[in-house]
């Protein structure tokens, strides 16, 4: 197996969001808590938790007041912690279980704890913005609830959910894989991307992602928006997820595992989910009965593709994002603007077209409009364009390398490209897990480093003989990585070295040279 695993009614993983600007008079308490997993715990092992964590992040602040706590390590678990929005936290506590598969990098979960409050954001906004909206804390409580159970839902297999283990230490989440195209195609999408994007009305300053099979192949959106919707167009809208019902992130293929929705208790809310609409009712003092539409973009198997092409989201009542409208919608974080998210599929090509909300006075007959003009104008592009990229596609395997396992990311562009997973899988454990160990070391020497001197990237070469004599590589320079495992390697370190400059020089233009 490829993930650590832990049974969901245990006590292996704990997942909890809390508010610490609530909840600070006596027999208040409970008002902090705005999430929390399992559900089923007791309010009183909640609070447990929950005062725990808020005594370390007010621990350490007293040796580091700028720099908010991230990781605790004590003796049975380790506690992850991630500071969303202001005085809004994030916490996961893992057990440390004595099993050899339930090893994962810290830094591994604190990207999961950063991409849901980030897909969070694209569709609900800001956890803060719900709360001063409804100060009773039910907004949000019941929006996060949804989202963050449906999230949880793609770590499933059966029973058990899965965490990152250091069988994916290859793999780098909040990043983009891009399709290496040639001139003459990537001339083609470009003709196409504004086609597209000239279907929208008047002067409306539309964006959108291309993508073929599981990579980015074009995007006009900021870096930041275009992790987020690339993440949900893996998770959710790819040929693969709608076919399989799971997401390409692990090594390990899931199937389709039952939803983590139940009818526990929110404080101060009971849940509905029987109900089409996914209601929530508020119990707190002074709302009785006030009841709020609960959206869920994430749900499983609620995408499907229409006879135009066209992507439709099944839904009932209100849809996403709280407009009267059957298209969803998303806020960018660049320009903070919500936009109409239309998705268009031919085969393997995946379109993505987001126009500003404001330019749409008729809703959804504008929306109709617009992919009138696309079916239109565009058609014979997309075709052209989904030919042409399937012709040059190399296969599942199109970015292997011969004798190398490797990782290579740009952290300031947010992309990454990797050994397919089907290679990475004949890797020894052995070497694995030194790679996720050196991984850490790294994780832990970068962090260092922005420490001492924010303005100050550190370089970093590291080259480790694992047990089974593999050699394990990274190389830090000018805000990429490079992480590498050289299993069948001659005995010299100067060989090992050797094989990593041929690679810098043939695939990342010198990138990691040492000359």
């Amino acid at each position: 197996m490829g993930l650590a695993s832990t049974t969901t009614g245990s006590e292996g993983i704990q997942f909890c969001i809390f508010d610490l600007k609530r909840g600070q008079e006596e027999g208040q308490e409970l008002d902090k808590i705005l999430f929390f997993f399992p559900t089923d715990l007791p309010f009183s092992t909640q609070l447990s938790v929950i005062g725990l964590s808020e005594g370390l992040i007010t621990f350490t602040r007293i040796f580091s007041p700028e720099a908010a706590c991230e990781v605790i390590e004590a003796e049975r678990h380790s506690h992850v912690f991630y500071q969303a929005e202001p005085d809004i936290w994030m916490v996961m506590v893992v057990e440390k279980n004595k099993e050899a598969e339930a090893i994962w990098r810290i830094g591994a979960l604190q990207q999961v704890l950063k991409e849901v409050h980030s897909l969070f954001m694209m569709f609900h906004g800001s956890i803060r913005a719900l709360l001063e909206k409804e100060p009773g804390g039910g907004l949000a409580r019941s929006h996060l609830y949804f989202f963050v159970m449906d999230y949880l839902t793609d770590f499933l297999s059966g029973k058990k959910l899965q965490l990152p283990s250091f069988r994916d230490c290859l793999k780098e989440r909040g990043t983009v894989q891009m399709l290496t195209v040639g001139r003459e195609a990537a001339i083609e999408v470009q003709s196409l991307v504004r086609v597209v994007e000239s279907a929208c009305a008047g002067n409306a300053a539309c964006s959108s992602l291309v993508l073929f099979q599981d990579l980015l192949v074009s995007t006009t959106l900021s870096p930041d928006d275009t992790v987020n919707l690339f993440a949900y167009a893996i998770l959710r809208l790819t040929p693969l997820a709608l076919s399989s019902g799971s997401s390409s992130w692990s090594y390990l293929r899931k199937g389709s595992p039952a939803s983590l929705i139940t009818t526990g208790f929110i404080p101060g809310n009971s849940v509905s989910v029987t109900e089409p609409t996914y209601t929530s009712r508020d119990t707190s003092p002074g709302r009785q009965g006030q009841r709020y539409h609960v959206p869920r973009p994430l749900q499983r198997d609620k995408w499907s593709k229409g006879k135009d092409g066209f992507l439709v989201l099944e839904t009932s009542g209100a849809e996403v994002g709280g407009l009267n409208s059957s298209t969803p919608t998303v806020w960018l974080r660049q320009t903070d603007e919500r936009m109409y998210l239309c998705v268009f599929q031919q085969k393997n090509l995946t379109i993505i077209l987001l126009i500003p909300v404001s330019s749409m006075i008729n809703g959804e007959q504008g929306i109709s409009m617009v992919k009138r003009q696309i079916l239109e104008n565009a058609s014979l592009k997309i075709l052209k364009v989904d030919e042409k990229l399937s012709r040059g596609w190399g296969g599942e395997n199109a970015y292997h390398v011969r004798g190398y396992r490797y990782l290579l990311f740009d952290g300031d562009r947010n992309v990454s490209r990797a050994s397919p997973p089907g290679k990475v899988t004949t890797l020894s454990k052995d070497s694995l897990l030194s790679l996720n160990r050196l991984r850490e070391e790294v994780d832990l020497e970068k962090n260092r480093a922005r420490h001492d001197d924010p303005s100050h990237e550190k370089d970093l070469e590291v080259c480790i003989r694992a047990k089974n004599n593999a050699w394990v590589i990274a190389r830090v320079t000018r805000g990429k990585e490079l992480y590498m495992v050289l299993e069948k390697a001659n005995e010299t370190l100067l060989y090992a070295s050797d094989a990593v400059e041929k690679f810098s020089n043939r695939y990342c233009n010198g990138a990691f040279s040492l000359d």
